[in-house]
C-alpha cells in the first residue's frame, strides 16, 4: 500500500549519510541514493519542513558478535555534501543503531509539533530500521521513502522493505513523498 498522506508538521530523517558510511560495500550503487536523498532534503526545506540528519559516530557498549578494534578514520561520520546541510536542519549524532535513545531527536519532533516522520538513509536494516521501529514506538506515523534507502546487505534490506516497514509505516518513493509534499 502506498503513502496515503503526509501530516502537516512532518519532519525527514535522514540516516547515516556520512563519508564512512557510504564509502562501504553497498547492496547497491550509491550514488543513485545519494541523489534520492539529496532531493527529498531539498524538497523537503522548499516546502518549510524540517530535515534531521543523522549520523553514526561511535557505537553502543553492550557485548555483540561483531568484530571489535574498529577505529574510525577522522572524517568517518562528516556528513556528505550532497546533503546541502542548512542551518536549520536539525543534527543528531548517534552512538548506537537508532538515533532516538540518548540524543535530542524526540524532544525536537515534540517541540516542533511533528507527527510523522519519512524516512531515508543507510542501512536499511541497521539505522533507518532502528530509528523507524523506535518513531512508531513513541506513537509517530512513519513513512519509508525505499528508493532512497541502501544497505551492506540486500537480503536484509529486502527483509526490511518486505517484512518489517509494512507493519509499522507506510511505504513509497521519493517522487510519491515529494507529490505529498505539494
Amino acid at each position: 500500500m502506498p503513502i496515503t498522506s503526509l501530516d502537516a508538521k512532518t519532519a525527514l530523517v535522514v540516516i547515516d549519510m556520512q563519508k564512512g558510511i557510504v564509502s562501504l560495500p553497498l547492496a547497491q550503487p550509491v550514488e543513485p541514493i545519494i541523489a534520492k536523498v539529496a532531493e527529498l532534503a531539498r524538497a523537503f526545506r522548499a516546502a518549510g519542513q524540517p530535515v534531521v540528519l543523522v549520523n553514526v559516530a561511535g557505537r553502543a557498549p553492550g557485548r555483540n558478535q561483531q568484530p571489535g578494534g574498529f577505529t574510525p578514520p577522522p572524517d568517518w561520520a562528516v556528513l556528505i555534501p550532497e546533503l546541502e546541510q542548512q542551518a536549520d536542519d536539525h543534527l543528531v549524532t548517534k552512538l548506537q543503531l537508532g538515533a532516538f535513545v540518548g540524543t535530542s531527536l524526540e524532544q525536537f519532533l515534540r517541540r516542533g509539533g511533528i507527527t510523522q516522520v519519512v524516512m531515508c538513509g543507510i542501512a536499511t536494516s541497521i539505522g533507518v530500521e532502528s530509528t523507524a521501529r523506535q518513531a512508531y514506538d513513541l506513537g509517530f506515523n512513519v513513512a519509508f521513502a525505499v528508493d532512497a534507502m541502501n544497505d551492506l546487505n540486500g537480503e536484509a534490506q529486502h527483509n526490511s522493505i518486505e517484512r518489517i516497514f509494512p507493519r509499522i509505516g507506510e511505504l513509497g518513493s521519493t517522487a510519491d513523498v515529494i507529490a505529498l509534499l505539494g
